[in-house]
C-alpha cells in the first residue's frame, strides 16, 4: 500500500512535473537550434524502435536524418548531434531539479527508517539508557572524494538549486526564465580542473548545504535523546579528499594540499562570520555590542587572511562570555540561537572537515628506496635488505630529511607534505587533518613506511598525531590483512603509537579494485569476512576497530543503497563507527540537498544503531557460508575467465569509452596509474573502468558471473537453496538487489551490431549470454516477475532517466562506430564520444 502510494505520488510530482516543464525546454528560443527540441522526440521514438527491430545506431540516425531532419550533409548531422548532445546533458539537469523538489514529498510514503522514527521506537520499547549511550558514542563519518564523476560548476548547482525551489512553487514564467539561461549556461569545464578547482567546487557544497544540514541534524537529535548532557559533536563528521588524494594523481602536490586546507578554514570562516552577523542583529544589547564586534572583527580577519588565523578556543571563550552576558542581563533571549552556532562551531571546530591525504604503497616505496640508496643501506632496490633491517632503519634510524638532496619529484613532494601537516595541524587543528590512507596495501611495509617518514621527516615518535590507515583493495590484499595487522601490533614501538591513538585502528576497504579484481560476488563476500576477520583480530589485542568503506556510486563500485548495505553487516563487524566515501555524482544526488543529506545521514545513523539495540543480530550460518562461498568461487571463475579472455582489454580499448575518459575534462585524475605504454587491468583505475561498461549500457562488472554460479548450483538440483538464501540471508539478498540495479540499467540492443564484428563478436556475445543468463536466474531466485519489481519507484527514476540519454547513447555508439571507419571526420566523431560521456554518466546517479 504504501510503495503504491508513493508511486502514485512520485508519478504526480516527478513524472508529470518532468513532462511538463520538458515541453518548455523542448522549445527554447534559440537561434539555430529552434527544431532541435522539437526532433528530440521524434529520434527518442526512432531509437527505442530501430533498437527494438535489430537496427544499428548508423541506419537508426540514417533513417532519422534522411526522414526527419532532412539533413544530408554528414557535417551538418555532426553539428546537429552536437546539438543534441547539449539538450540531453540539460534535460537531465532538469529532471534532477524536478526529483529534488519531490523528495520531501515522496518521504512521506517511505518505509526508511527516520531518526524521529527510531525515537518514537525507542519510546515503545523504553530503550533511552541503552540508546543514550549508544549515541553519545556512535559516529557517521561521510568522506567527501573528487573522483571524476563530478563536474557541475558552482554556477550550474546555483541554477539547479534555483529550479528546485521554482519548481516547489510551480511558477512556471520563472521556470522558463530559469531554463533559458541554463540553456545559455555551459555545463562543463572549458579545461582540465586541477585538484584546486575540484576542491573548491565541493566546497561550495559544503558552505551552501552542509554547514546547516549537520547544525540542524545536531539540533534535532540533541534536543529529542532524552539526555540533557548530550554533546557528542562527532555523531556526524565530513571528511574531505580533494587536495589530500594524490593516488594516481600527479597534480596533487604539497602546495595543493596547503591551499585546499586554507580554502576549507577560510570558507568555514565565512560561515561563521555570516551566521555571527544575523545573530548581532537579534542581540542587539547595549552590553554586548562590544563582546560580538570582537568576534565578527577576528572572523572577517581570518576569512580573508590565511596567515592570521583564529582558534577554536578562541572563538568558543567569546562566545562562553557572550553566553553568560545573555543569560546574567538579558533573560536569555535568543539563547537558542546562540546555543545552536555553538553547537556548530563545536563541530566544525576550525577545519570544516577532515582533510585525509592518500598515496598509494608504491610511491612510499619509491621515496625510502631513494633515501635509503642515498644513505647507502643499499645499491639499487630494497630487496638487498632482510625485512628485519629494513624494519630497524624504519623505527629506529634517526635520519633528517630534506626534499632538496633529492632530484625525484615524488621524494621531494611526499617529504615537504609530510613535514607541512604539522603547520596544517596548528591552523586547522589536529581534527583538520590526521589520517593517512595507503592505497594497495599488501603487507606490514605500506604502514610502515609511513611511520618510518614521519620519523624522518622531523615528526617526534610520541607526537606522530595521525592514524596510519592502510587500504586492503586487491583479494590478495585482503587475504593478507589479518597477518599484516597482527604482525603491527606485535610490533612495541607502533603498539604504543597505538596507544597515543586511543587503541582504535582505522582500515579501509576498497570496493572499486576489489570487484575490478575479484568480480561482484567474490570481492563483496571477501570484503564482509574480512571486516569479520579484522573485528576479531582486534578485539584480540584490545584495539577498537574503525572500518572505512570505498562506496562509489554504481553496485560495481561499492554503491547501491547504503542502509541497505550497513543494515546488512553481521553481529562479527566492529559497529564502532560508520565511515564511507561519497563519490562523484553521489554528492550531488544523494547528498546534494538539505533535505537528502538530512534523510540519508539519519539513514547511515539508523541502520548503524539498529545493528546494536532493535532486531536480532545477524548471523549468516556456516551452512549459509558455505554456499555463498560456492557461490562466490563459480562466479569468479567466470569472471577471471573473461578477464583472461585475449579480447577483455582490446575491447575496452576499442569498442568503449574508456580512452575518452581522460580526454573530457571531468576531473583533475588521469585515466590509469603509470605511463605504460600498453593498457594493463591492474593500472585501469576503477572509475574509467566501471564507467566504461556504463556507458556501453552492458554494467559487466555489477553481475558478471553470477547467473553461471546460480545455474551450476540449479543444474546439480540446488536452486532452492540459493532461494532460501535469498530469503535469509540481508547480505546477500543486498547484493543481488544492486546486481538487479545493474541489469535494469544494461540495454545489450545498443551494442548488438557488434555481434556480427569480425574481431569482437564472439567476446560480445559472451557478455550479452552471461547478461540474459544473469538476468534469469536473479530473478527464479527472487521470485520477482521483472528486475526492480518490489522498488517500484526507483525502477520508475531509473526508465525516465535511461530514456532521456538514450538519443546520447546512439550518437556516442554512432560515433565510435565511425572512428573504427577512420572517417574523413574522425576527430570531430571522437570528440562527440567525449562529449557524450557527461550527461550519461549524470542520469546515473540513481545508483547508489
Amino acid at each position: 500500500m504504501q510503495q503504491s502510494r508513493r508511486l502514485e505520488e512520485f508519478k504526480k510530482s516527478v513524472t508529470n512535473k518532468f513532462n511538463i516543464y520538458n515541453s518548455l525546454f523542448l522549445s527554447l528560443p534559440y537561434k539555430n537550434i529552434e527544431n532541435v527540441g522539437i526532433l528530440i522526440p521524434v529520434l527518442l521514438d526512432q531509437c527505442e524502435r530501430g533498437l527494438r527491430e535489430g537496427k544499428d545506431p548508423k541506419e537508426i540516425l540514417e533513417v532519422f536524418f534522411t526522414n526527419f531532419a532532412n539533413i544530408k550533409d554528414e557535417r551538418e548531422r555532426l553539428d546537429f548531434m552536437f546539438r543534441i548532445i547539449q539538450y540531453v546533458e540539460r534535460q537531465v539537469v532538469l529532471y534532477d531539479s524536478v526529483e529534488d523538489s519531490a523528495f520531501p514529498q515522496l518521504q512521506k510514503y517511505s518505509n526508511s527508517l527516520t531518526i524521529k522514527d527510531y525515537f518514537e521506537l525507542v519510546n515503545r520499547t523504553k530503550n533511552w539508557d541503552k540508546v543514550s549511550k549508544k549515541l553519545s558514542t556512535f559516529s557517521a563519518r561521510i568522506v567527501l572524494t573528487a573522483h571524476p564523476t563530478q563536474f557541475y560548476t558552482p554556477a550550474v548547482l546555483d541554477i539547479i538549486a534555483e529550479l528546485r525551489s521554482l519548481i516547489d512553487e510551480d511558477r512556471i514564467y520563472d521556470i522558463d526564465v530559469t531554463l533559458q539561461q541554463l540553456g545559455l549556461t555551459s555545463l562543463i569545464n572549458a579545461k582540465k580542473p586541477t585538484p584546486l578547482d575540484e576542491a573548491k567546487n565541493i566546497i561550495y557544497i559544503l558552505r551552501n548545504t552542509y554547514y546547516n544540514a549537520v547544525g540542524e541534524l545536531y539540533q534535532y537529535v540533541k534536543s529529542n535523546i532524552k539526555d540533557e548532557d548530550f554533546e557528542n559533536y562527532n555523531i556526524i563528521k565530513l571528511g574531505f579528499w580533494p587536495g589530500g588524494d594524490r593516488d594516481g594523481n600527479p597534480y596533487v602536490t604539497a602546495d595543493i594540499t596547503r591551499k585546499v586546507a586554507d580554502e576549507l578554514r577560510l570558507t568555514l570562516m565565512k560561515c561563521y562570520y555570516n551566521e555571527l552577523k544575523e545573530l548581532r542583529k537579534k542581540l542587539t544589547f547595549k552590553g554586548m555590542q562590544d563582546d560580538l564586534a570582537k568576534l565578527s572583527d577576528k572572523l572577517y580577519k581570518a576569512m580573508f587572511d590565511p596567515t592570521v588565523p583564529i582558534t577554536y578556543a578562541e572563538i568558543i571563550g567569546h562566545l562562553e562570555v557572550i553566553r553568560e552576558k545573555l543569560i546574567a542581563d538579558y533573560h536569555g533571549l535568543y539563547l537558542d540561537l546562540l546555543d545552536s552556532f555553538t553547537d556548530k562551531v563545536h563541530i566544525f571546530k576550525t577545519h570544516f572537515a577532515t582533510l585525509d591525504i592518500r598515496q598509494d604503497h608504491s610511491k612510499h616505496k619509491l621515496v625510502v628506496e631513494t633515501v635509503l640508496k642515498k644513505e647507502g643501506a643499499i645499491k639499487e632496490n630494497l630487496e638487498e635488505l632482510k625485512e628485519k633491517d629494513l624494519v630497524k632503519w624504519l623505527l629506529q634510524k634517526n635520519l633528517k630529511l630534506d626534499g632538496a638532496d633529492f632530484d625525484d619529484e615524488i621524494v621531494k613532494d611526499t617529504i615537504a607534505n609530510i613535514q607541512q601537516l604539522k603547520e596544517i595541524q596548528k591552523t586547522n587543528g589536529e581534527d583538520g587533518c590526521n589520517r593517512y590512507i595507503i592505497s594497495n596495501s599488501e603487507d606490514i611495509f605500506a604502514v610502515l613506511f609511513v611511520f618510518g617518514l614521519f620519523r624522518w621527516c622531523g615528526w617526534d615518535e610520541k607526537d606522530i598525531t595521525f592514524d596510519i590507515v592502510p587500504l586492503f583493495e586487491t583479494m590478495k590484499g585482503m587475504e593478507v590483512s589479518e597477518e599484516v595487522m597482527q604482525t603491527l601490533f606485535d610490533i612495541p614501538q607502533y603498539r604504543k603509537h597505538l596507544e597515543k591513538r586511543k587503541e582504535m585502528h582505522t582500515i579501509m576497504l576498497g570496493f572499486s579494485d576489489g570487484t575490478k579484481d575479484g568480480g561482484y560476488l567474490k570481492a563483496n563476500w571477501s570484503i564482509l569476512k574480512t571486516k569479520e576477520t579484522l573485528s576479531k583480530v582486534c578485539k584480540k589485542n584490545g584495539i577498537k576497530a574503525i572500518f572505512f568503506d570505498g562506496r562509489g556510486g554504481p553496485p560495481a563500485r561499492g554503491g547501491g543503497k547504503t542502509h541497505r548495505f550497513y543494515a546488512a553487516q553481521t553481529k562479527d563487524v566492529a559497529n564502532h563507527e560508520i565511515q564511507l566515501t561519497i563519490q562523484g555524482q553521489t554528492i550531488t544526488s544523494t547528498y546534494g540537498t538539505k533535505e537528502q543529506f538530512k534523510h540519508n545521514s539519519e539513514q547511515l545513523l539508523t541502520a548503524g544503531l539498529s545493528n546494536n539495540i532493535f532486531g536480532k543480530e545477524l548471523v549468516i550460518t556456516a551452512t549459509q557460508r558455505k554456499l555463498i562461498e560456492e557461490l562466490s568461487d563459480l562466479s569468479f571463475d567466470k569472471y577471471d575467465a573473461l578477464k583472461q579472455h585475449e579480447k577483455f582489454i582490446p575491447y575496452l580499448e576499442h569498442r568503449s569509452t574508456l580512452k575518452y575518459y581522460t580526454k573530457a575534462n571531468i576531473g583533475s585524475r588521469p585515466g590509469k596509474r603509470g605511463n605504460k605504454a600498453k593498457l594493463t587491468l591492474s593500472d585501469l583505475r576503477a572509475i574509467s573502468f566501471v564507467g566504461s561498461w556504463s556507458q556501453l549500457k552492458q554494467n559487466v562488472p555489477g553481475y558478471f558471473g553470477l547467473g553461471t554460479a546460480i545455474q551450476q548450483l540449479k543444474d546439480e538440483g540446488r536452486l532452492n537453496e540459493v532461494k532460501k538464501l535469498y530469503k535469509e540471508v540481508p547480505f546477500f539478498r543486498a547484493l543481488m538487489h544492486n546486481s538487479m540495479m545493474s541489469l535494469a540499467k544494461t540495454n545489450f540492443n545498443l551494442t548488438s551490431y557488434m555481434k556480427g564484428d569480425p574481431e569482437f563478436g564472439e567476446f560480445w556475445h559472451i557478455l550479452h549470454q552471461e547478461f540474459q543468463l544473469s538476468k534469469k536466474m536473479l530473478l527464479q531466485i527472487s521470485g520477482l516477475k521483472i528486475l526492480m519489481e518490489d522498488e517500484e519507484v526507483s525502477r520508475e527514476s531509473v526508465k525516465i532517466r535511461e530514456k532521456i540519454v538514450l538519443p546520447l547513447l546512439v550518437i556516442q555508439q554512432n560515433a565510435l562506430y565511425h572512428i573504427t571507419q577512420d572517417s574523413e571526420f574522425k576527430e570531430l566523431y571522437e570528440k562527440i564520444v567525449t562529449r557524450s560521456l557527461y550527461g550519461n554518466i549524470n542520469a546515473s546517479r540513481n545508483s547508489a
